[in-house]
């Protein structure tokens, strides 16, 4: 073989198994996505010290409702319009500015930084039932009258976000 086909048939293969490889890897599902906020241009372009910004946006994550759940005695299942949970974060903030040197020597910049927070959810719901009981076998099996219900499940947040503040 010629050494141009050679260097052909090399490229041509580690072509394929780079392609091969990347297709064998699994897709992770990010939680947030980073967001930078690009002010270097305007630093070199002024000469000027600028603040550091970025953030983090979180991406909703839907999970699966609990199904109904029947009851003895009522005609309606429990969580006639269940609750639904959802999955995210709380935005992150991370920002740095400078600092005149009033503080001292070595302290140049002040930053903050709240990463994003776990976030758990459930939608609300609602519970109702009928103005009928179930078949009674004293009254030859016709349903009796009761006061109808209906009961709004109250939604849940649950999450514990924290912040840095100090001096770099």
């Amino acid at each position: 073989m010629k050494p141009t086909t050679r260097g052909t048939l090399a490229a041509v293969v580690t072509g394929v198994a780079a392609a091969v490889g990347a297709s064998a890897a699994p897709a992770v599902a990010a939680e947030t996505v980073p967001v930078p906020v690009p002010l270097e241009g305007v630093e070199h372009s002024l000469n000027v010290k600028m603040p550091r910004l970025g953030g983090e946006l979180p991406l909703l994550a839907p999970g699966a409702p609990d199904g109904p759940k029947y009851v003895e005695g009522r005609l309606l299942p429990a969580s006639a319009l269940p609750q639904v949970p959802l999955g995210a974060a709380l935005p992150g903030l991370r920002a740095e500015t400078p600092l005149p040197r009033i503080v001292g020597e070595g302290f140049e910049r002040v930053g903050v930084d709240a990463p994003a927070a776990d976030l758990r959810t459930l939608t609300p719901g609602l519970n109702v039932d009928t103005p009928l009981t179930a078949p009674n076998p004293d009254a030859l099996g016709l349903p009796s009258l009761k006061d109808p219900q209906a009961a709004v499940l109250t939604p849940v947040l649950r999450t514990a976000p924290t912040a840095n503040l100090g001096l770099v």
